[in-house]
Parts: C-alpha cells; structure tokens; sequence
C-alpha cells in the first residue's frame, strides 16, 4: 500500500500530491492526529485507489484530492478504480482493514508541477464532474454514508438546493420510532452563502468521480446553534419573476421625513401598488 498526501501550494498548479509511504502500516499516518489532512491510498493488491479526507479537512483540500485521485488512475494507466475510504465508520471491518494493511513501495508516484500543463488555462478536466446529480440517487448515495461519531449535521446542500434534518414519528405504540428525513428549505442564491458559525466540518460526497451533496456538521459537544445564513436564499417560486435593480435600491432608501399622502410603492416585478 502507497499513501500519499494531497497539499496545497501558492502558485500554479496550487495543489499537489506527496509520497508519505513512511510507517509500517496505513494506521501510522490515518490517525486523529491527522484529522485535518486528505489522503490518497494505492492498493496494489485490489487495484483501488482509496480517497480519504479527515474530519477536519477542507473543503477545498478534499476536492483538489478528487482531482488528483483522477491523475493517479490515469498515471497507472486506469487500470484501476476510485472509491471514498469515508463511506466506512471508524469501527466497520473493512475499514479496520485497511488501516492494518502494510505499508511499501509500488509503482505509483506522486503528482507533481510536471503533470500539469504549462498553461494555467490547461488544468486537467473532468477528473471530478460539477453538476447537479439525480436528486433521489444523491440522496440515496449520501445515506450510505456514516454519520461522523463527534458531529451531528446541521444540514446538506444537494445541486443547490439546502436540505435540513427532520424527526419523522413512524410510530408510537408501544415503543415510539423516530427516523430521520432530509427536507428541503431553500435553494441557494447564485453567489456567496455566508454562515454565522466558523466552528464547523464539511464533508464532500463523492460517487464515481460525480459530487452528490455537501454536508455541514458542527461538534456534537460544543452547544452550538443549528448554523443560520447571513445572506438570503431564494424560493423556488421567485425564479421565474423578473425583477428591476432600480427598485430594489429604491427600497433601501430611508426618506428624511413622511407625509400623511398616499404613497405609490413599487415592488421588484416593477407594478405599482398603493400602500
């Protein structure tokens, strides 16, 4: 087994990858000590190359490691395949089992500037597609998918749309059941989403090199409130109605004094309404 770290740099091409082959075993370098960080695993014996982002990484970091996941298969000549280490719990078999495997020396090497093209404007595309996924087959993808042990999620951002956890009572004879279902609020403005919180984890979906959804959790032992935006999302049904910026400048003007008269107010379709 080969892991190498996925860093990020200054200059162009702002991220690569590092050889960090040096324990004995993969559990010498996946560790609580490294939460923060983003690996990639070559596993010579199955033919699979692992993505694992700590609880603490970026979002940033875990998508330049789907990138370089992409350039990895590609220098061993796509003979072998890509999956999400993240998909186990800490405690499921399988993931216990990689963390014992032996660490060696392999074929593979790390991405360096010299797998990238001279031209900034060149960078390699389509290693990790950016669309909007099936809504139900993202769903279901990310439910396969562990709650982190030390978080709970404050919500889930599927193909723009914003997502909150929501207790359904199934039943309550004889012994109440409850089972959690994500609902959607709103769809994101197309911009910046600012948060009030600065204290929380995000952990990127990915299924066969396609971003299903984006989660948000905050540490289940600090009492921190459920995560508000600072800046306005969008209903679906406001969409399709054309609006005038001229307005919308208008309606933040506070007048230095009112009268009594009729006043004419304009909403942002541009109609006229009497107030």
């Amino acid at each position: 087994m080969q892991i190498f770290e996925v860093m990020e740099i200054r200059e162009y091409p702002y991220f690569l990858s590092v050889d960090v082959s040096d324990g004995e075993i993969v559990r010498d370098t996946i560790n609580d000590l490294n939460r923060h960080k983003v690996y990639l695993l070559v596993d010579h014996d199955t033919k699979k190359i692992w993505t694992f982002n700590g609880i603490n990484s970026s979002l940033k970091l875990q998508l330049f490691g789907g990138i370089l996941a992409g350039m990895l298969r590609t220098q061993l000549r796509l003979f072998y395949r890509i999956y999400s280490l993240n998909k186990y719990s800490s405690e499921d078999p399988a993931f216990q089992e990689i963390l014992n495997k032996p660490l060696g020396e392999g074929r593979a090497r790390s991405i360096d500037k010299s797998d990238f093209p001279t031209q900034p404007d060149k960078l390699p595309a389509g290693e990790l597609l950016i669309h909007n996924p099936r809504l139900n087959q993202a769903l279901e993808s990310i439910k396969e998918y562990p709650i982190l042990n030390e978080f709970k999620r404050s919500f889930l951002i599927v193909g723009g749309t914003l997502y909150s956890d929501e207790e359904i009572l199934e039943s309550f004879l004889k012994t109440e059941k409850v089972s959690i279902e994500e609902k959607p609020k709103y769809r994101l403005n197309n911009g910046f989403t600012f948060f009030n919180d600065r204290n929380y984890s995000v952990r990127l979906i990915v299924t066969n090199r396609t971003i299903q959804g984006i989660e948000l959790y905050i540490p289940e032992d600090e009492n921190l409130p459920i995560i508000r935006l600072k800046t306005p999302v969008i209903k679906e049904e406001k969409f399709s109605k054309p609006g005038n910026i001229e307005n919308v400048l208008k309606a933040f003007q506070i007048p230095d004094s009112f009268s009594d008269e009729e006043v004419i107010v304009h909403d942002l379709t541009g109609s006229k309404k009497d107030k």
